[in-house]
């Protein structure tokens, strides 16, 4: 997989996930790829939510691994 094939699947993925992020006053943007390895930014609400790391890895990043299965880890830069 290209890194703008990797790149459209993670954006897929994420415009998934979105719509149950902003349902709670959150939402999520994509920072980079590197080395198999998603940043993101969690926003809104998600910033100070108690379960945002369950979120981020039973949520979001089962869900990028799911559309581009060579991520290995989705990592939250506060």
């Amino acid at each position: 997989m290209t890194a703008q094939e990797t790149l459209n699947n993670v954006e897929k993925a994420l415009e998934e996930i979105r719509p149950f992020l902003m349902s709670d006053g959150g939402n999520i943007k994509l920072l980079s790829i590197e080395d198999n390895i998603v940043n993101v930014q969690l926003e809104g609400a998600c910033t100070g939510c108690s379960v945002n790391q369950m979120t981020l890895k039973n949520g979001v990043e089962a869900t990028i691994k799911k559309y581009a299965p060579q991520i290995v880890e989705v990592v939250n830069v506060a």
